[in-house]
This record gives C-alpha cells, sequence and structure tokens, in this order.
C-alpha cells in the first residue's frame, strides 16, 4: 500500500489537490467503518502527500455524517505524521475579515453526540488536549501563509457548532460574548481523534462571512461561502505545498507520543479482539 508522512484533509470548497504527480487513488478499510472517499496520494515537491476531501466527492457528507474516525485512521495506514486541515469558518470579530486566513490555537466544542474517541468498547485513554492544534505546524503554516501573500492572523478559538444550518443571531452574538474568534463545524472530533492516533495536527481556517452577528452585512449563505472559497483555492494550495516543501526533514511533535501515558486500562482487561481493533494505533503500546 502507498504511503505519505504528510496528510491533507479538504473542506468544503477544497475537492482536490492540484499539483500532485505519481498519483494513486487509494481505497481503505477500518474498524470504524468507510472513510469519507478514496484517499488521494500523490508527490507533491519532493514529498508523498495524502489528501481526503473531508464531505467526499461531490460534498455528499454534511458534517455530522463526516467518519471522522475512519477519516484519520485511513490517514494513519497510510503512515501520516502531519495532517493540515483546510476548512471554511466564520468570522466572530470585525478584524478578521471574509478572505482573510486565520491559525487559530484553541477550540470550543459545541457539538452533540459525535463519536468523538477510538477508546471505547474495553479499553480507555485520556490524552493531553489543552493545545488541541500541534504549535509546530501551527507556525509553519503561519509563515507560509505570510509568505504566500495572504492576509494573516495568528491566534483565537474557533468554536465547533453541529451544523448543518448555520448560526441563529442569538448564538452567533453569545459566542461573540464569549470571546470566540471563529466559528466551523468539522474541527471537533477530527483534532481530538488525530491526537490520539498521535499525528499533529494544524487547521488552516479559510475566513469565508461574518457569520450572522454582523450588522453590515447580509445573512451567511452558501452562495457567498462558495465565491470566496473559489477566490481564495489557489492561495490555500499553495500555502500548503510551501508547508509540505518545510516537512521534508520532519520534526518531533507533542502529538508523536500522546498515548504514552494516556491508556489507564489494565492491560490484563483489554481482550485479544480489542487490541486487534486499535492495533493500528496502539501496536507499540499494547
Amino acid at each position: 500500500m502507498s504511503e505519505a508522512m504528510i496528510g491533507v484533509i479538504g473542506g468544503s470548497g477544497l475537492y482536490a489537490m492540484a499539483g500532485l504527480t505519481d498519483v494513486e487513488e487509494v481505497q481503505l478499510t477500518t474498524p470504524f467503518g468507510a472513510p469519507s472517499d478514496v484517499y488521494v496520494v500523490g508527490t507533491l515537491g519532493s514529498q508523498r502527500v495524502a489528501f481526503l476531501p473531508r464531505h467526499g466527492r461531490g460534498h455528499r457528507l454534511n458534517p455530522s455524517e463526516v467518519p471522522a474516525r475512519a477519516n484519520i485512521h485511513g490517514f494513519k495506514q497510510l503512515g501520516v505524521r502531519y495532517l493540515i486541515s483546510v476548512s471554511a469558518v466564520g468570522s466572530l470579530r470585525e478584524d478578521y475579515a471574509p478572505g482573510h486566513v486565520v491559525i487559530p490555537d484553541q477550540l470550543f466544542d459545541r457539538t452533540k453526540g459525535r463519536a468523538s474517541t477510538f477508546f471505547e468498547g474495553g479499553v480507555v485513554a485520556h490524552i493531553s488536549f489543552d493545545k488541541p492544534f500541534c504549535p509546530t505546524l501551527s507556525e509553519y503554516l503561519y509563515t507560509a501563509a505570510q509568505a504566500a501573500g495572504a492576509t494573516i492572523h495568528k491566534g483565537g478559538t474557533m468554536v465547533v457548532m453541529e451544523g448543518p444550518a448555520f448560526s441563529t443571531k442569538a448564538e452567533s452574538e453569545e459566542n461573540r460574548r464569549r470571546g470566540h474568534s471563529l466559528i466551523g463545524m468539522t474541527a471537533l472530533p477530527e483534532a481530538k481523534l488525530a491526537r490520539e492516533a498521535e499525528i499533529a495536527y494544524a487547521t488552516l481556517a479559510m475566513v469565508t462571512d461574518y457569520d450572522v452577528w454582523h450588522p453590515d452585512h447580509d445573512s451567511v449563505t452558501v452562495e457567498t461561502v462558495v465565491a470566496v472559497l473559489n477566490a481564495n483555492a489557489a492561495l490555500s494550495q499553495r500555502i500548503v505545498a510551501t508547508v509540505v516543501d518545510r516537512l521534508a526533514d520532519g520534526y518531533t511533535s507533542i502529538a508523536h507520543s500522546a498515548l504514552a501515558t494516556a491508556i489507564i486500562t489494565d492491560r490484563s482487561r483489554i481482550s485479544a479482539e480489542t487490541k486487534e481493533r486499535l492495533r493500528v494505533l496502539t501496536g507499540k503500546y499494547l
């Protein structure tokens, strides 16, 4: 099976990765179901990269339907150690305007009932998640966006809502009152699962709208979101390509040993079936 050290998962508006050569499509199965689509593995610069459209080609999956566990497990099967998420987001701040790029550093979970861990059914793990995004990978994205000429901001909390409907005005105003900077629908449980899989993860957040709080802007619509995404598609791909090049030598992330002290279950109580289900993730620990 083809392997790649670097993964890219594309959100709304990013359904393919330009510039890949020696491309092959890899269809994977996982203990957690089927991923969103086939993985497209190819060479970008000098690096092998695995790309997956989060919502499937043709945008078939709503945010609650995205099989995040299968998607992350598939990246782990391919050998991915660094995962770049490209996401369309709404802004909750005046200075984070549509068309801008943000590298958030925190998450706030307002999703409902999404499967958010690989560890269940006889095994429990408690990962550290105080820094949900890998600081080093986030810095790479920030400097690459600067080099690409983007209007770029560093830091801020992304609140993750369930969707697929956009916010009410009351929700938007409450999120602003809490000091959140961005709003999206898919960074969780994706970021938690990437940490459990010991994959360094960071988000390139492409601002498409002002959610619904801004008095001088109309309510957010699919048309406005897609228009901004289309305008910035080439920009996001230039940023990703620069980061891929910088990752050639790799680095050690806080994520790469996330499970070292996280599994609390008595090893003698973990069944062989459970160990096999988690083998790709925990083979060096169980």
